[in-house]
């Protein structure tokens, strides 16, 4: 191809391999050196190590463009920096008809040589010229000649492989006409070429999954796409094993290989001696079941079998790949290509409906894009009658609909396996949810839907490995898992006069399933396990008195991780149903309201918590008397929420009763005594007690830390709050070391996005801010202000925090008028959740009259700071922090003003001190 050879680096995407290979090939057949990843590196090696190697032994990069090249999900970081460092010594081919637009900007000017739409020689002539640039050889390209290529991965000096792409299909040939309803896979495809192109000897490759999933679509459309990379590519329904010698004497008819008196049997052997010798072959085996019986029939030479099969247990035999159901991703695409006018929402709802299984999908399509049903019927039909509505919609290729799937499969194991199908209509009530096997096992002799002995230790694994082999269930080593569809089938076709036994056993099943203490983080998986299970909307778990303890543990569990949209949701439903089942001062009724009331003030609504909370109180101190814990509990909430709606010396009144009731009752170490005082120190804290605040909360913490350990949940919110009270008092240095050891244990224990991790590393911000470290300052702030945006809204008072802080940064560093956009909409926010006279509405408009000050417009700020002054006077008091820094901030804009004797007046009373024109961090 030239005069003088190269060493090329080839950047591919997974699908473009035999193109990448082909490209490869004939450049080392020209004197060339090619690096190519499936030639040259190893499993286990380092990838952005070789990458950075290839590149810097590499004159240029040869990229093979094509749609599956600049999907997001398929670049690296590694890639995207070669592609965009190395573009000067880029040299496109395009595989496929792209635009300016189908292109990254960086890379959409660069011109490409077109490989598509040409015949082998256009095309070694197209990537003769793009090597060379134009020149021409100096003898004539070798005759392509018609040595067949091998399986295994092609090198330099092995025989050649075919043009991809090419058109027409093989010499030999059986398929049925491909799905133009193809969609998504695309991972999928490039995985499955690559597992069968891989190994030195053929080795059947297995696509196993559960009835509808697209296994045989898959194979389908890999034996289309690759149709150009192999001789002869036969399809065989291999349902029924004693028909395969059938199949294969027909393929050896079409080989011209068959003897007419030999028999099926004979003729098959005879077959597979003649694919030993045999290259560029792909046999599909669809539907097979049974290993043993489909292991005499495989073929051993040098081509590819592919197999389809329900059946995972393929060990000893084959490679197996499970194909799950499509990603959310492939679904939309697939709804919105086969149904016009649907949009992304309505796509992503039905998706999850159908549990994005491809079969229900297609089923979906069929009914809605055919016209004769809306959308909102075909949903209300999928929840009121879902046997029904999956009987339904053409899902072409598809042997039967989803309904049929489910049924012929658990008929097929009702005789031999009676368990199995007793343990599928069990878990049918549960969520799709992954189910623990470790809660089956230890119920079990109380079930009394399963047959069966017991006692028999290995009941579980006997039921599972049938609802395995027939892919009705999912299962791993400890946890099983069913398709939502699968359960709705078979909900459908439970005998009423069994339903109720089932769901008596799902109650006992799931009121046994105790993970432990839900404040405790070591829990969490396990309550996170059994949640979904116990929400399950068709189990209505409100109505089952045994489950009400479980549902409040989960409650409980669901605040504490931080999940509390979810926690507001479980426990107002809960509420609601036990209102009228028990009645308003039911110990349970009480129980919900008393989360509802939390869950609601941690969704930042602390008017509505309050309402909650005190009818809560009111009734148990009716019903339960002043010092029942239950009571005290009640008492503490109310006490926190008057602390956060800045009723404080009412909020302390309830603090210190409630801390003297829990001392005399429970005693001084009690978990709610400890709760007590840490919202007593809070409190003093808001009061500007400082040191009494210091000396409780460091009280508190020390005990905590002693009947609690350090990473307590409960311990780390007194080691945080000690260092709030510490930066207030000026101790930066070890504030910071405090708050730095929190956030870092909070991480650890709870995660990054969780409120109280959140907290941590807001309050580390404001801590570097006070040292000048802005830089790390800002960068902290900003993260967490994303986060908080993230997971609990725009208006939630801590998102306002995160919001306020980022505006004192930007102050700080100088950007006024960036600080100014923010603190006003900030301050806007806060006025219409919290009040005009909230504290950190006050705070807002404090720093936004400094921002306005230091913008020169003294007037603005004169005025904003007067009416800030005169609201904290009243709800604070003169002598309190917050006051005392307004009143010196609108000294100096008085100041500023030249209203010099006005400012003066205002500091004396304060004998002078120091002027602080200053932003305060919280």
């Amino acid at each position: 191809m030239t005069d003088h050879a190269q060493q090329f680096f080839i950047s591919y995407a997974g699908t473009d391999r035999p193109w990448a290979e082909w490209v490869g090939w004939h450049l080392e057949q020209a004197g060339h050196q090619v690096i190519l990843d499936v030639w040259d590196w190893r499993t286990g090696d380092n990838f952005v190590q070789r990458m950075d190697e290839a590149l810097k032994r590499a004159d240029a990069v040869i990229a093979l463009f094509s749609t599956s090249y600049f999907e997001d999900e398929r670049w690296t970081t590694e890639e995207w920096t070669a592609a965009v460092a190395h573009r000067d010594r880029l040299i496109p081919l395009a595989l496929e008809p792209l635009t300016t637009n189908d292109l990254p900007r960086i890379l959409a000017a660069k011109l490409r040589k077109n490989l598509h739409g040409l015949d082998e020689t256009a095309a070694l002539t197209a990537l003769r010229e793009a090597v060379n640039s134009g020149s021409r050889p100096t003898a004539p390209p070798p005759f392509p000649g018609t040595i067949p290529v091998t399986a295994s991965i092609p090198m330099a000096g092995q025989s050649k492989p075919r043009l991809p792409g090419s058109t027409g299909q093989p010499q030999v040939w059986s398929v049925r006409r491909r799905n133009p309803d193809f969609a998504g896979r695309e991972t999928e495809i490039a995985r499955l070429r690559e597992s069968l192109l891989k190994e030195s000897k053929a080795v059947p490759q297995v696509l196993h999954g559960m009835g509808g999933v697209g296994k045989t679509q898959l194979a389908l459309e890999y034996a289309h796409r690759f149709a150009g990379q192999y001789d002869l590519v036969w399809w065989i329904d291999a349902e029924q094993p004693d028909e395969i010698p059938v199949r294969y004497t027909e393929l050896a008819d079409r080989l011209g290989i068959a003897k007419p008196d030999a028999g099926a049997e004979a003729n098959a052997r005879a077959l597979l001696s003649h694919l030993d010798i045999r290259e560029r072959w792909l046999l599909i085996l669809d539907n097979a079941e049974d290993p043993a019986q489909i292991e005499p029939w495989l073929a051993q030479g040098p081509g590819h079998t592919l197999i389809t099969s329900r059946n995972p247990n393929w060990a000893g035999t084959a490679r197996t790949t499970l194909l799950n159901v499509f990603t959310r991703t492939d679904s939309l695409t697939y709804l919105q290509g086969r149904v016009d006018g649907m949009n992304d929402e309505q796509a992503d709802t039905l998706a999850a409906d159908l549990g994005d299984l491809p079969l229900a999908l297609a089923q979906a399509a069929g009914v809605i894009a055919n016209g004769g049903m809306s959308l909102d019927l075909y949903h209300q039909l999928l929840a009121t009658s879902t046997t029904q509505i999956l009987k339904k919609g053409g899902a072409p290729g598809y042997p039967a609909p989803v309904a049929a799937t489910v049924t012929i499969a658990v008929n097929r194991l009702t005789d031999h396996h009676p368990d199995a199908v007793a343990l599928l209509h069990l878990v049918a009530l549960l969520g799709p949810e992954p189910i623990r096997n470790s809660w089956l096992e230890t119920v079990r002799p109380r079930l009394a839907t399963i047959p069966g002995d017991p006692d028999d230790p290995m009941w579980l694994h006997e039921a599972l490995s049938p609802l395995s082999r027939y892919s009705l269930a999912r299962t791993e080593s400890e946890s099983f898992q069913i398709h939502r569809l699968t359960q709705a089938v078979l909900r459908d076709q439970t005998p009423p006069d069994q339903a109720m036994a089932i769901r008596d056993d799902v109650v006992t099943l799931l009121a046994a399933a105790c993970p432990g203490d839900p404040q405790s983080p070591e829990f969490w998986p396990g309550w996170a396990a059994l949640t979904p299970h116990l929400t399950a909307q068709h189990l209505a778990a409100t109505k089952q008195p045994a489950l009400r303890p479980t549902l409040l543990n989960v409650a409980h569990y669901l605040i504490r991780s931080g999940q509390t949209s979810t926690a507001r949701d479980l426990t107002a439903a809960a509420y609601t149903a036990w209102v009228t089942d028990l009645g308003q001062d039911h110990p349970d009724t009480l129980t919900a309201a008393q989360f509802l009331g939390h869950a609601t003030a941690d969704l930042g609504e602390h008017a509505e918590s309050r309402r909650i909370i005190e009818d809560t109180l009111a009734r148990r101190r009716r019903t339960l008397g002043d010092d029942h814990p239950d009571t005290l509990q009640s008492a503490n909430d109310l006490a926190v929420t008057l602390h956060t709606l800045d009723e404080q010396a009412e909020a302390r009144r309830m603090d210190e009763d409630t801390l003297a009731r829990r001392r005399r009752t429970l005693g001084d170490d009690h978990p709610d005594t400890l709760q007590s005082a840490h919202n007593l120190a809070a409190t003093l804290h808001n009061l500007g007690e400082y040191a009494e605040a210091r000396r409780i909360k460091e009280d508190t913490l020390a005990r905590r830390r002693r009947t609690l350990g350090d990473d307590h949940p409960h311990t780390l919110h007194s080691a945080h709050s000690l260092a709030v009270t510490l930066h207030n008092l000026g101790e930066e240095a070890e504030a910071r070391r405090m708050v730095e050891d929190t956030l870092a244990r909070r991480r650890r224990t709870l995660g990054d996005d969780h409120p109280d991790t959140l907290q941590s590393a807001h309050s580390l911000a404001a801590t570097l801010h006070t040292l000048g470290e802005e830089a790390e300052a800002r960068r902290m702030v900003e993260d967490t202000l994303a986060r908080r945006r993230r997971t609990l809204g725009d208006d939630h008072p801590d998102t306002l925090h995160s919001a306020h802080s980022v505006a004192a940064t930007l102050h700080h560093l100088g950007e006024y008028a960036e600080s100014r956009r923010i603190i006003e909409d900030t301050l806007a926010r806060r006025r219409r959740t919290l009040g005009d006279d909230h504290p950190d509405t006050l705070q807002s408009a404090n720093d936004l009259a400094i921002t306005l000050h230091n913008l020169r417009q003294y007037a603005a700020a004169t005025q904003l700071l007067e009416d800030v002054r005169n609201r904290r006077r009243r709800t604070l008091g003169d002598d309190h922090p917050d006051t005392a820094d307004t009143t010196r901030n609108l000294a100096e804009a008085l100041t500023a003003l030249g209203r010099r004797f006005e400012a003066q007046r205002l500091l004396a009373p304060q004998k002078q001190k120091k002027s602080r024109f200053r932003r305060k961090r919280r």
